[in-house]
């Protein structure tokens, strides 16, 4: 009796796989949402061809449609040019903001941990205080005194995100100046600003670098938030936050007012979200 031998089946070979990874694809929308807004911000007159100021009057509260995205409001002007023109004002706001945050809480931070004693001391309790108090509320307190606009609710919520960006910089400037190469450069005769600039600085970069976008997306929420509570850019000019303020009074015949700029600033902030757990994997914080 013959026995008749089938040949194995070749395997695909691993790399011609392809396989579909959630955190990939999560990945790869998060950039594409960056990417947008980063386009809506710098050329918003690509994406749309309509005026973000004046509309016409036999449009006003049309559904969404192919000739209008997302609607029309009341005044007939196109809802989606509102959003991508305003999406300029909401994030110019929230990279001042951040920027702010970034830079004085860095330098607080930092000058915290290498000269200690009593200058710690007192940083940290400013830093203190600033956490007690609510980041919104805060940067409420300090538009109210101030007066509405975009420059204003920046630097409100560039003081709020202060205290953040300090904590963290304080506690990787206390392990960076235990390391060897600090005293090294102590015993070789580097001033202290010398330390603080060239050695401590730079190697505490990190995990302050992966925070940005985490300290981002709270300060689009609280740029919207401001907005929304008539604290941004003074109207007819498009910002998320008063586009937002400017529909609620119609959500019962004109839903897509409020829920359209919405779905587009929590999407928004989500993939900046997304961004800063990359971030802090990358660095393993």
């Amino acid at each position: 009796m013959t026995t008749t031998l089938t040949p194995p089946v070749p395997q695909q070979a691993t790399h011609d796989r392809i396989r579909f990874s959630p955190s990939a694809v999560a990945t790869a929308l998060a950039v594409s949402v960056l990417v947008s807004v980063a386009l809506w911000t710098i050329f918003p007159s690509w994406f749309t061809s309509h005026d973000p100021l004046i509309g016409e009057g036999a449009q006003r509260f049309l559904p969404p449609s192919l000739d209008h995205w997302f609607g029309t409001d009341r005044a007939g002007r196109d809802t989606f040019t509102r959003v991508v023109h305003g999406t300029r004002n909401t994030v110019y706001g929230a990279v001042i903001g951040t920027s702010i945050g970034l830079v004085v809480g860095t330098l607080l931070g930092v000058a915290a941990g290498v000269l200690r004693g009593a200058v710690d001391a007192v940083i940290m309790r400013l830093v203190d205080v600033l956490l007690a108090l609510p980041g919104f509320l805060l940067a409420l307190c300090i538009v109210a005194a101030f007066g509405p606009g975009t420059t204003h609710v920046a630097i409100g919520v560039g003081i709020a995100a202060v205290a953040p960006f300090a904590r963290v910089a304080r506690g990787e400037a206390l392990r960076v100046v235990q390391l060897e190469y600090i005293d090294a450069a102590r015993v070789s005769g580097a001033s202290p600003a010398a330390v603080l600039f060239r050695h401590v600085l730079p190697n505490s970069a990190g995990p302050i670098v992966a925070l940005i976008p985490t300290e981002l997306g709270a300060t689009i929420l609280n740029i919207a938030g401001l907005g929304f509570l008539g604290y941004g850019a003074p109207p007819p000019t498009p910002e998320w936050g008063t586009l937002l303020s400017e529909g609620r009074d119609y959500l019962a015949n004109a839903w897509w007012l409020t829920t359209l700029p919405g779905i587009v600033v929590l999407i928004a902030v989500l993939a900046v979200s997304r961004a800063g757990r990359l971030l802090q994997r990358r660095f393993r914080i």
